[in-house]
């Protein structure tokens, strides 16, 4: 019974751990992807942005932001071993892991909200005044509303969404919705690139500077969401979780495929083109589409439920650029009204949830994160401003912000 019980710890934290490497893999896909969608002129600051908003979150997560989101504030087992008072954390179930892997697979997943902010904002937004935000985000606003859904904790002391019928298995809302709704406010505060939109309502494309790079990062996001979605399932060394990690990477898998069909089918339609941005995001909404539910759906109804995400991702991209909200990335469409859609979905296959509960549970973390992301921006703005100056934005941030140039063969140089 002792071998039994190790066995299956060993097995569940080394999955655990695994999971989480191929969350943090995700990190490289979001630079990738960000990189590849802005102009040349702003490819250094957007990766820097990316590497050092990884770094904050996970140090702002370890300070505050596990003990917020799971302890009330106590930090339990987990950061007393850490300090060192001999503490293990191990428990007696055996379908338990450690502590310190719970750790890890969570901050990746603080870090990937925060990398959805990142893209929306890119080319115009002060690098420090993005990485102050990013303090606050990571530390405290995800933590918070971390705490009222996985957490289990009643909303300022009301209701508990679970009770209400609220379910997210791996975080369409809680992560991805989050992101895009910090996201939106910063890029309410901060306006859109200078000739995006025109007086008379035109809108003015603005082509990123490396396609195959944006692939590249698509790619890396669609292999590091099988660790998203699977190692949410939270085990695999029994055949009930080690069959329930299957049916979760096969549908996300399904869910991704049926996005970028769709995304290509709408895009030759309303363009004429297979336009290749539209894809990449149509692929990225079907994930997101099922991150809320990939466990209970079968295979074809995943495929579908991407496939409405792929659908909504290109109609939402159009209608924001309709209202003048400038995204370069698409990541408010991709991240914010495709991961409402995936809450919606959930009930269709999942009866221990409720069409009323995942719209409390949608509104309550959309509110707290824009309005609270909201008056940060605003206090950032009047602090140290948030917005390079019209020459640095037209010059491109690069320099202006970091001193270097990502493609400096491939640039002509300024007297």
């Amino acid at each position: 019974m002792e071998i039994t019980f190790e066995l299956g710890y060993a097995l569940d934290t080394f999955y655990f751990l695994i999971c989480g490497a191929l969350v943090m893999w995700m990190a490289a896909g979001f630079a990738m992807l960000e990189a590849g969608l802005v102009r040349a002129k702003n490819t250094t600051e957007i990766l820097t942005k990316n590497v050092a908003l990884f770094a904050i979150a996970c140090t702002m997560y370890m300070i505050c932001g596990y003990g917020i989101m799971y302890g009330g504030g106590d930090w339990g087992p987990f950061l007393s071993g850490i300090m060192g008072d001999g503490a293990t954390g191990v428990a007696e179930d055996p379908a338990t892991y450690a502590p310190s892997a719970d750790f890890f697979f969570q901050v990746v997943f603080v870090a990937t909200a925060m990398s959805i902010v990142s893209g929306a904002v890119a080319e115009r937004m002060k690098l420090w005044a993005f990485l102050a935000f990013a303090v606050v985000m990571t530390g405290f606003i995800y933590p918070m509303e971390g705490a009222w859904t996985w957490g289990g904790e009643a909303v300022f002391g009301m209701y508990t969404l679970g009770d209400l019928g609220f379910s997210d298995f791996a975080g369409s809302g809680i992560v991805h919705m989050a992101g895009a709704a910090a996201a939106l406010a910063g890029v309410l505060v901060l306006g859109a690139r200078k000739g995006k939109y025109t007086a008379d309502g035109k809108v003015n494309a603005i082509p990123g500077a490396n396609l195959p790079l944006a692939t590249l990062g698509t790619f890396i996001l669609w292999m590091g969401w099988f660790g998203f979605n699977g190692g949410s399932v939270l085990a695999t060394a029994t055949v009930e979780s080690a069959n329930s990690v299957a049916i979760v990477f096969m549908n996300t898998n399904a869910a991704a495929a049926g996005g970028a069909i769709a995304a290509l089918i709408v895009a030759r339609i309303l363009f004429g083109k297979a336009d290749l941005t539209m894809v990449l995001n149509g692929a990225l909404a079907g994930l997101v589409a099922i991150t809320a539910e990939p466990s209970t759906p079968t295979p074809l109804q995943a495929t579908l439920f991407g496939g409405l995400g792929g659908i909504l991702v290109v109609l939402s991209i159009v209608a924001l650029d309709k209202v003048k909200i400038d995204d370069p990335v698409g990541a408010i469409s991709v991240h914010g009204v495709v991961g409402l859609l995936g809450l919606i979905l959930v009930p269709f296959t999942n009866d221990g949830s409720s069409i009323t509960g995942q719209l409390i549970g949608a509104a309550t973390i959309f509110v707290w994160v824009f309005v609270v992301s909201l008056i940060v921006w605003l206090v950032i703005k009047a602090v140290m401003g948030v917005r390079v100056s019209e020459e640095e934005e037209f010059d491109g941030v690069d320099m202006s912000e970091c001193g270097l140039e990502a493609y400096p063969d491939f640039t002509s140089g300024r007297s």
